[in-house]
């Protein structure tokens, strides 16, 4: 297989993360997960991203310096994928010494590649978005994703020569898989079509920020210090070892649509100017929005996923991220949909599904498993095709139809229960062999389900391994019907989910 990069954007640190952020990190950390399993290389990059003149704000209001600001709250973030359980390779700060170096390189191979030259810049400017605006981009004199009027400025500035890249953009479009989902390509395509303006990558008069290699009175623009991470961590990630070569371009960037025309459009015009090939995919997500806003801290509607993790656990966080919105699409988030999710799916579906089926095989097999595979049957037939459908649906980014591609077969699983009557099964000798196949089709089920469930509820499926006494290797391979041996001393299972007695709000 080809190595898989994957990576979130880096999140501004001027406020603590929110569930939206979690979100991402899920998704991104669910993707590299599978390609490991899978037999890929894999590489997943997370981090933060430290040069914005909001960061600088908010340090100011504190009375801390931008860089002791950052140092303090850093820390918070870089306990948010560990709390998520999730995978990450290596997380970046963007006042990491090798990344200020990397991105002075960078500034100067567009420069003396001629793309760079010096101009006033005269006009709106949000600080929220860290974004020039024009007033087409706003809604009643407002920016739309901050509600707030964007602030006027003008200095001279360094300018990168966008509008020199269109057509090589347009190439790029030509490929149906550059931009997903589809509709997100249609919206940068129609942005490039509609004219490229030229746009700084420069501020004049900061000191919060690295400097401009040839004018060190000005700094980057945050934008063109932060895409740059994507490339610059893969050189100092590892000491020593120079990752580029092994991973870029095979990158594939997660994003929100809030900030597609930085990356879709901007990104891949930049690369195009140091030197270095565009990005193989970007797909860009929606919000998970609360009562149809977007979850923002400007906007007052954050949930903190810390806060879901200490009541669910992190599984469950890990499961309604990506259960409960289309991948992709804008969606609605909600305790109440957490706690349903965790009662009915997480709990009856699955919890209960091992605990009967572990009980039976206590029960009327003093824990003794028979290999008595049913080649023909039902589970069978639901289990053979799993593997292939997964994995096609995660390389196109559809990790709620895979997972729900996966919860197809825990119905199945729980139909077999009812409709064969094991604990009826039981009661008569003659019908021995019927009950060992079926006690053999829940379990080799539940264990090929369990591998199939690593990259999403890491920490479930080796509970779910270990309750059915198999190895705990979660080789994609393994994601079969019919590769349970005899198994002994199956015991019942501990509640996977313990019950709540109701939505936390």
């Amino acid at each position: 297989m080809e190595p898989f990069y994957v990576t979130t954007p880096i999140y501004y640190v001027n406020s603590t993360p929110h569930i939206g952020h979690a979100y991402t990190t899920i998704a991104a950390d669910i993707l590299a997960r599978n390609q490991r399993q899978r037999g890929a290389k894999a590489f997943f990059l997370t981090g933060v991203d430290e040069h914005a003149a909001k960061v600088a704000r908010v340090a100011a209001e504190q009375g801390l310096s931008p860089q002791a600001y950052a140092d303090q709250i850093a820390v918070v973030w870089r306990d948010l994928p560990e709390r998520l359980n999730a995978s990450n390779d290596f997380f970046i700060r963007t006042s990491d010494p090798e990344h200020k170096q990397f991105v002075q390189g960078f500034l100067q191979r567009l420069f003396d590649n001629g793309h760079i030259y010096q101009d006033v810049y005269s006009g709106l400017y949000c600080v929220g978005c860290e974004a020039f605006k024009t007033e087409a981009d706003l809604v009643d004199g407002k920016c739309p994703e901050h509600d707030r009027e964007p602030e006027w400025i003008e200095e001279r500035n360094w300018f990168f020569r966008l509008a020199s890249f269109e057509q090589e953009l347009l190439q790029l479009y030509e490929r149906d898989d550059f931009v997903l989902p589809g509709f997100r390509a249609n919206e940068a395509r129609s942005f490039i079509e509609g004219g490229l303006q030229d746009f700084s990558i420069s501020r004049a008069g900061q000191t919060w920020g690295i400097p401009i290699p040839w004018d060190t009175d000005s700094v980057a623009y945050v934008w063109a210090d932060a895409l740059v991470n994507y490339v610059s961590a893969l050189a100092y990630a590892r000491p020593g070892q120079d990752l580029i070569p092994t991973f870029w371009p095979q990158v594939r960037h997660l994003l929100a649509k809030d900030i597609l025309r930085f990356h879709c459009v901007y990104w891949p015009a930049l690369l195009l100017g140091a030197g270095y090939e565009p990005p193989r995919q970007l797909f860009v997500h929606g919000y998970l929005l609360l009562d149809d806003r977007k979850i923002s801290k400007s906007l007052g509607n954050v949930v903190d996923p810390l806060d879901l993790i200490d009541v669910y656990g992190v599984d469950p966080v890990r499961f309604w991220c990506a259960r409960a919105v289309s991948f992709g699409q804008d969606g609605a988030a909600s305790i109440l949909g957490i706690h349903e999710r965790y009662e009915r799916e997480l709990g009856n579906d699955l919890g209960n599904l091992l605990s009967r089926t572990t009980a039976m095989v206590a029960r009327y097999r003093g824990g003794t498993l028979r290999a008595s595979p049913s080649p023909d049957g039902s589970i069978a037939n639901a289990i053979r095709p799993l593997a292939s459908d997964v994995a096609a649906s995660l390389d196109e980014f559809d990790l709620t139809g895979a997972l729900e591609r996966i919860w197809e077969v825990v119905r199945i699983l729980n139909r077999e229960v009812e409709i064969t009557a094991p604990w009826q099964l039981a009661k008569d000798p003659l019908l021995a062999d019927d009950l060992d196949r079926v006690l053999y089709d829940l379990v080799d089920g539940l264990r090929a389900v369990a591998v199939a469930l690593a990259a999403y509820i890491p920490t479930t499926a080796d509970a779910i391994l270990a309750a059915l006494r198999q190895p705990t290797g979660i080789e994609w391979a393994n994601v079969a019907y019919g590769l349970t041996a005899e198994t002994h001393a199956i015991e019942p299972a501990t509640p996977l989910f313990p019950r709540l007695d109701a939505p936390v709000e």
